[in-house]
């Protein structure tokens, strides 16, 4: 379609032309990508009126007959994922009918549905630890229900089923992180069986631990230097590059989490008491104070950035339809930066070790650096203790048979 032209809609589909075009300004596409959409739904009307088809027989099926028959050929295919804007607002219409029935769950889906249940509710886990937690129960009870024919996997468990499926994923050469993330995953799933009476004995204690030492490596950083350019990367005459400013500012001087960053609220900034609330782990709510530098970053995101939508959620994704950024979304934003300021890839994680590594450089103590980050244990503050290398050094005893 030319550019700047209306699309015209003719046939069974004309009368929502219009109200479809609204609803895909109000998700925050683009004139241009709107009249795209409206001359996908002028195609399929015209498929429509041509088929003799009535606008209720258009279902899946018929859609998917509609992309094969009137788009073989073509260079520039569209598919059931393009249309999905179209057909789920005809259906939220009640123009065309709803998607087929769901699959009725399987006792395996029901089990792990409470257990999702468990790890939110009574353990207050944080959704992307709830989703780690899931698949490795998923993997694990699959597995179990493929050799026992049971309903679950959990029947006749035993640990040395728990074992077996250790060291099986171990074989597969995961790293040492890894590992200990499958099994405290397990233990966890373990623990729910048990509480549930699913099990007879509390087989997370069957579950062995990983060998490694504790703390042995430097935590990865960013110099000052490094995040100054990250800083510096983002094109702020952009709304993008001003919605990148502002999360980069705050991961660098707040030491905030990529999932924090993607959680934040319009209502989360206390712009009268300099406060910003921050929805942390273990359903945790910190106020932080609002130091100027993020303070003048988020304004002039909100003022010549962010979008004007109905969505309180503080930073939105790019392209429409415009919504919550995923935590993914947030580390990839600082990958693309390091990538505009010639620096190795990192995650916004980094930028978090960078300013505790930068704090203890300017003399603050642990304590302090503990709570800036939040952690609930010292210990956890205490591996950046490590990154002081000058101070290292002065306590390092001589190597024996080494250079005096």
């Amino acid at each position: 379609m030319a550019k700047g032209t209306r699309a015209h809609v003719v046939g069974p589909l004309a009368q929502y032309a219009d109200g479809f075009r609204a609803e895909l300004s109000r998700l925050g596409y683009t004139a241009g990508s709107t009249e795209n959409h409206v001359w996908l739904m002028a195609d399929l009307s015209r498929w429509t009126a041509a088929q003799g088809l009535r606008l209720g027989d258009l279902s899946p099926d018929q859609v998917e007959r509609y992309l094969a028959v009137l788009w073989a050929g073509r260079k520039r295919v569209p598919t059931m994922r393009t249309l999905r804007p179209m057909v789920d607002w005809l259906r939220a219409q009640h123009v065309i009918p709803p998607a087929g029935e769901p699959e009725p769950p399987t006792p395996l889906d029901e089990l792990l549905g409470r257990y999702r249940v468990w790890l939110l509710d009574e353990r207050g886990l944080a959704a992307r630890t709830v989703g780690r937690y899931q698949a490795t129960a998923l993997q694990f009870l699959q597995q179990r229900r493929s050799t026992t024919g049971g309903a679950t996997g959990v029947e006749g468990l035993s640990g040395a089923d728990v074992s077996t499926f250790l060291l099986g994923e171990c074989s597969r050469g995961l790293a040492v992180g890894s590992a200990k993330g499958v099994v405290g995953a397990l233990r966890s799933l373990l623990r729910f069986l048990h509480v549930q009476g699913l099990t007879p004995g509390a087989l997370s204690a069957a579950v062995p631990s990983v060998a490694g030492w504790h703390d042995t490596a430097l935590p990865p950083t960013l110099s000052a230097s490094d995040v100054n350019a990250l800083l510096a990367s983002c094109d702020r005459s952009q709304p993008t590059g001003l919605r990148d400013f502002a999360i980069l500012t705050m991961l660098a001087r707040l030491g905030l989490r990529a999932g924090e960053i993607a959680g934040l609220e319009l209502d989360d900034v206390d712009w009268r008491a300099g406060e910003v609330v921050i929805r942390g782990k273990s359903r945790r709510d910190d106020r932080l104070p609002l130091p100027a530098e993020v303070g003048e970053a988020l304004s002039a995101y909100l003022s010549g950035g962010r979008p004007r939508v109905e969505s309180r959620t503080l930073f939105l994704t790019r392209h429409a339809p415009l919504r919550k950024m995923h935590p993914n979304t947030v580390s990839r934003t600082v990958m693309f930066a390091c990538k505009r300021a010639g620096l190795p890839p990192v995650r916004a994680h980094r930028l978090r070790h960078a300013l505790a590594a930068e704090m203890l450089r300017q003399g603050v103590a642990l304590v302090e650096i503990s709570q800036v980050l939040r952690h609930r244990d010292l210990a956890t503050t205490a591996v950046y203790a490590k990154v002081d290398r000058t101070v290292l050094r002065q306590v390092a005893r001589p190597w024996p048979g080494g250079a005096r």
